[in-house]
């Protein structure tokens, strides 16, 4: 028997296009024969995953799963090729599989199933991403999945008092913010979060639109410009989408004094279909 070393693992795996447990087992039951083990592999359906996997996934969903209690949740993007597979109940369930899994387990191995779903599908299957968020103190993590399943959110808020998270003001105002989200495509909760090099991009920009006028009025118009950047791009200087007449940390605030607590939003995730985060 030839020794099954991790490169000829990998070899397998490159060749087969197979996960790394299934390519070991392939392996070992070819007593390490490569070509066996290839042979293998193309018999249990795994190997037809190589091609697959040659042509490009670029459609497909946004899934979410919230552990109860609202302590724990994951937002996951799972990409296909084509929008008639996206729509298919068997591969939208998957797509609720693999958030559960991660949510329960972010090491999960998902790639077996996957290439199951690559062969019953009959096109490449990319879990393409996923982010996993878990409370930290007092407050809930909450989801929404817009209508389509192209666009998806995943926010924690906090508050103080362990007792305001079942409260309907809380429940409402949280279920409020991922529509706010997904609606207004934030990059950040709040300006101090912001990435340096943007607000230099940012600057940069208005300076040499007004590069002709007195420096003092340029810096006034350098602020005001970022100043209208922030209010578009952070989410609690956002108009609310309810009542554009006040910004979302307004709502909060105002939510804040009737729960008699302080609510903040801590983080949040928003996917779209093929679109890299900010």
């Amino acid at each position: 028997m030839a020794e099954i070393t991790p490169a000829l693992v990998a070899k397998l795996r490159e060749a087969t296009g197979a996960g790394m447990l299934q390519s070991k087992k392939a392996l070992v039951e070819a007593h390490g024969d490569f070509q066996t083990a290839v042979d293998i592999l193309r018999k249990q359906g795994a190997a037809t995953a190589a091609t697959k996997a040659l042509k490009e996934a670029t459609e497909g969903v946004i899934a979410t799963s919230i552990q109860p209690g609202g302590k724990l949740g994951v937002i996951v993007e799972v990409n296909c090729q084509t929008d008639f597979v996206a729509r298919n109940p068997d591969f939208r369930k998957f797509c609720d599989e693999v958030a559960e899994a991660i949510v329960a387990n972010p090491a999960a191995d998902l790639d077996a199933r996957r290439q199951q779903m690559v062969a019953t599908m009959g096109e490449n299957i990319v879990i393409a991403r996923n982010q996993r968020m878990e409370v930290s103190g007092n407050g809930a993590v909450a989801a929404y999945i817009h209508t389509g399943a192209k666009v998806g959110v995943l926010v924690e808020v906090g508050c103080d008092k362990p007792e305001t998270t079942a409260t309907g003001e809380f429940k409402q105002i949280v279920k409020d913010i991922t529509l706010q989200i997904a609606a207004a495509h934030p990059i950040a909760v709040s300006r101090d979060q912001v990435d340096a090099k943007i607000i230099a991009k940012e600057q940069e920009i208005a300076r040499e639109q007004f590069k002709n006028k007195p420096p003092q009025a340029i810096a006034k118009i350098v602020e005001g410009k970022l100043n209208s950047f922030f209010q578009t791009v952070c989410l609690v200087d956002q108009g609310f989408v309810k009542d554009p007449e006040k910004t979302v940390q307004t709502y909060l605030d105002e939510t804040s004094k009737k729960l008699g607590d302080k609510l903040v939003i801590r983080r949040f995730a928003r996917f779209q279909v093929g679109v890299a985060a900010a």
